[in-house]
This record gives C-alpha cells, structure tokens and sequence, in this order.
C-alpha cells in the first residue's frame, strides 16, 4: 500500500471524522429505521378506527357535523378519505391557539377517538431525527454530523482503492484473515457495497436541513427555479405544522341523511344534497369526487381557505390531493364549491424537473419509492452503517497505544492541487463542513504555534 503524504493525511480525516459522526451514526440510523415504516405504525396507531361495520352509514356531512359538534370551536382543515371500506374517517380540526386534532369518526357518524398530529408516533420520530429535540441547533449539528459522514464515506472509498489492484480483500473479504486483519477486511468491503447507497441517503436529506436547504432555496429562487409552493419543510420543527386558522369553512345547513352504502367504496357515498343556484355544495359532494379519483392514500379533501401543510391556504376552491409519501404518485385537483366542477389539476409530472428530483429523494429517504423493498434497504443500508461504524472503533481500539489517542500521522509533505480543489469543492458544496473544517485548521495553526512558543521557553 503506498505510503505518500495524500494517503496519510486522507487517513487521518477518515480517521477524526469517523470518532466525531459514531454518536450520531447511532442514533440517526436507529431513528432513520423507525421512520422508515412509518405507514406500518400509522396503522398500528390507527388500529382501533379500521375494519368497521358499514351498516348504517352516513354521508361525509353528517360525519362532519359529528365532528364539530365534539369540538364547537374547531376550524375544518381536511377530511381524510378511508383507506378502505369500513375504515373510520379522520377529520382534522384546527383548536383556538394553532393546535390540531384528527377527529376519527365511524361510518355510522360516532366520534371514536381523537390523535394529536404533532404528538403522533412517526412525526416525534421525524422531529427527534432531523434536529434531535433540540431545534434549531441540533438541525445545524445533525446537518454537521451528514457532512461530515459524506466525507467519511468519500475518503473511505480512497482509502478502500486497492494498491496494486486485487478481488480478494477489495469485493469480498478474506474469511482467511484473522484478528484485526480480518476486520480490516470486513470493514473495507462492507463499506465499498453500502458506500453508494449511504451517499444517496445522505444527500436526498440535506434539502430538509437548516443550511444547505436555505441556501439550495434561496439559489432556486435566485435562478428563476421555482414552480409552486416548496413541498418539503427545512431545518427544525415538526413535521405536522400548527396552524392559526385562516378562516372556517360553515357546513350548509342541511345534510345529507340516512342511508346504507354495503359497496367496495372506502368513503360513505350516499346522495349528496343538489345545492340550489348560489348555495355552496356540501363537503358529502367533493367526498364522492375523491372516492372517484383512486388517487394514492392518504388522500384528503380541503374545503375554501383550508391551510395546507405546505404552501398558501386552498383559496376559493375545493381541494381533493394525495399526501402519499411515494411523492411521484401525488396529484391533487380543486373544484368550484357551487357547481362542482373541475377548475384546475396538477400532478408530479407538472413539478419543476429540481422538485421531482428532490421529491424522488425524499421518496427513497422515507423508504416509500417502491414499497417494502425500498424499506427493507434501507434498513439494511442503515444497521450496515451502524456495523462499519463499531467496526471502526473496535480496529482503532485494537491498534492505539495505552493512555493516547493512536490517531493516525500526519504527512509534512505539501500536498498537490487535486487534493486541495476536492477539499475548497466540498467546502462549497457542503457548507457546515467547509465552516468547520476552517475552524478545526485555525485552531490547529493556533496550538502549534502555542506548543513551539512553549517548548522554546522550557529550552
């Protein structure tokens, strides 16, 4: 293995980067796992509002009506269409302060239950993940921690390049081996194979941090690259955001009554009321559209000046839009509220080329972009890191002498410009790292020139 100044100084990088990312290699990749069956634990927490009898169903009006008589003061946001037949619907009622609360009411139009969104399972998790509860200086040090982990992983792939070139020990390992050379090995492979898929997820996740998102925002805007509202929050918060209303949508006064639905339809479909000319249509209406639709769950269905989660309230229309995490699979459609008809559709296809790319990204990060595979990599993805990660360690703790660091040593050598130019890209690119590592040399040129100061006076 040649031994030049590049090889030992990208050695020692590898080396400090890998001792500063491990804590939160750990808990990203444990958190990151979870969220990853966020459809999963939905149900599970949903449990109790599916699979219902459908006799005696009532229409969409009066399920809504059921829900703002539990809640007087409650501002209608969305109704969410049942995944499937016998399903509850969730309606979501904004309270007076900005709070939420998704109202689960049965087909026969009882109130079950209610869930708070920002406390629910997969949004606690979201928000752990992205800025580890501690707002906006965790999303800066989680966003440091990403940074600093696609360097690692780009100077282990350095580090990894077979010199002279062999199979053996570079795509699989020597099971020969053993000790810390078998490790050594283990570690090699291990992260050559994940490397790629690290880096994907690393970099689908930096739109959402605090930093490099605002700056990737700000550069689209600067550019004339916006199409529509962002549909991805930056830096910290929850992923539910809490709203003050921005007006409420008043039921007509009549609804649609009783009546039996026994058909495969997911919503209550009885006969919506006719509304007179220049009387709005009742919510039962727009419901039937979306049952129509077969857009992907979750699908959801805004009334006029609905706050959505992303974007400007709904304006002077109806809205029926999918809110599916397989981002390529959103649309949405508005309708007028007095004669129902069609006034605009959008769909992934309509989003800036820069949006479904980011959207493909964020599909994959979620582990939503083709179903169970798609999560199931990337679990495997993430407890591969988290094995590389203390296979790291426990090699360093093997080699480093007693009572010392062991980090590996620097060259004197000056360095030639390849390394350098990679080093500035990153910096641009990466701008947390850029901003620390500028640090981390200051503060070494400073302590080197306080140990020589040091040792002339002992001498």
């Amino acid at each position: 293995m040649a031994d030049t100044a590049t090889y030992r100084t990208i050695w020692r990088w590898h080396f400090y980067a890998g001792l500063f990312v491990l804590p939160f290699i750990l808990i990203l990749s444990l958190s990151g796992s979870i969220y990853l069956f966020k459809p999963q634990i939905d149900r599970w927490e949903e449990r109790n509002y599916r699979g219902l009898s459908l006799e005696g169903a009532v229409s969409a009006d009066r399920q809504l009506e059921a829900a703002q008589t539990a809640y007087p003061q409650g501002s209608f946001h969305h109704y969410r269409m049942p995944e499937h037949a016998g399903d509850a619907a969730m309606i979501q009622l904004g309270l007076p302060g900005g709070a939420l609360t998704d109202v689960f009411v049965s087909p026969q139009g009882q109130v079950l239950g209610t869930l708070d969104p920002t406390e629910r399972i997969p949004n606690v998790i979201a928000t752990f993940h992205g800025s580890l509860l501690l707002g906006d200086w965790g999303d800066r040090l989680v966003e440091l921690a990403a940074s600093w982990t696609i360097v690692m992983i780009l100077s282990g792939l350095y580090l990894w390049w077979p010199r002279p070139f062999r199979a053996a020990g570079t795509f699989w390992p020597r099971l020969s081996l053993k000790g810390r050379a078998l490790m050594k090995d283990l570690h090699r492979v291990t992260g050559f194979w994940i490397a790629g898929l690290v880096l994907v997820m690393l970099a689908s996740g930096l739109p959402w941090a605090g930093t490099w998102g605002s700056a990737f925002k700000w550069a689209r805007t600067e550019l004339g690259l916006v199409e529509g509202p962002q549909d991805w929050k930056i830096g910290s918060g929850p992923e539910i955001v809490r709203h003050e209303p921005a007006g409420n949508w008043i039921a007509p006064a009549a609804h649609a009554h009783a009546g039996h639905d026994h058909g495969d339809m997911a919503a209550p479909t009885m006969p919506a009321r006719q509304a007179t000319k220049g009387e709005p249509l009742p919510l039962s209406s727009f419901v039937l559209k979306a049952s129509e639709e077969e857009m992907a769950f979750p699908v959801l269905v805004l009334p006029p000046h609905a706050p959505q989660r992303f974007g400007p309230p709904t304006g002077d229309v109806w809205t029926i839009k999918s809110e599916t995490q397989n981002r390529p699979l959103t649309q949405s459609a508005t309708f007028d509220p007095i004669d129902g008809r069609e006034v605009s559709r959008t769909d992934f296809a309509d989003k800036h080329p820069i949006d479904r790319a980011i959207n493909y990204g964020i599909a994959w990060h979620e582990g939503q972009l083709f179903g169970l595979a798609n999560q199931i990599i990337g679990l495997m993805t993430a407890f591969a890191l988290i094995g590389l990660s203390v296979l790291g360690v426990v090699m360093w703790l093997k080699r480093k002498p007693s009572g010392k660091l062991g980090a590996p040593t620097g060259s004197s050598v000056p360095h030639g410009p390849g390394l350098i130019i990679v080093v500035v890209l990153l910096g641009l690119l990466l701008p947390l790292f850029g901003l620390s590592l500028l640090a981390i040399l200051a503060l070494e040129r400073v302590v080197g020139r306080f140990g020589k100061r040091r040792s002339k006076r002992v001498r």
